[in-house]
């Protein structure tokens, strides 16, 4: 039996290759930047570690910005770390 693979991605802070479970989805869309606990919404995503190292590196350089090409507001990294707090 074969098992189903997730497919890998791309920490904005650590670079690391990661499957999508194990990472947070930032996007981009029509409605500004927020974060996409569905993983489906559609626009421009960005992902980083469920970790906050890996969101404060994120933070202090500007990962977010240059990955979805706009300015990303601190609401959006203070719903990050909300949500890595309610999935440990």
């Amino acid at each position: 039996m074969d098992s189903k693979t997730l497919p890998l991605r791309k920490c904005v802070a650590c670079s690391k290759m990661l499957p999508k479970d194990e990472l947070f989805r930032v996007v981009k869309n029509e409605n500004g930047v927020a974060l996409d606990l569905s993983y489906k919404a559609q626009g421009r995503g960005a992902y980083v570690c469920k970790s906050g190292d890996c969101i404060a590196l994120a933070d202090k350089k500007k990962s977010f910005n240059r990955a979805l090409k706009c300015q990303v507001s601190s609401e959006v990294f203070d719903s990050l770390y909300r949500e890595l707090e309610n999935d440990r």
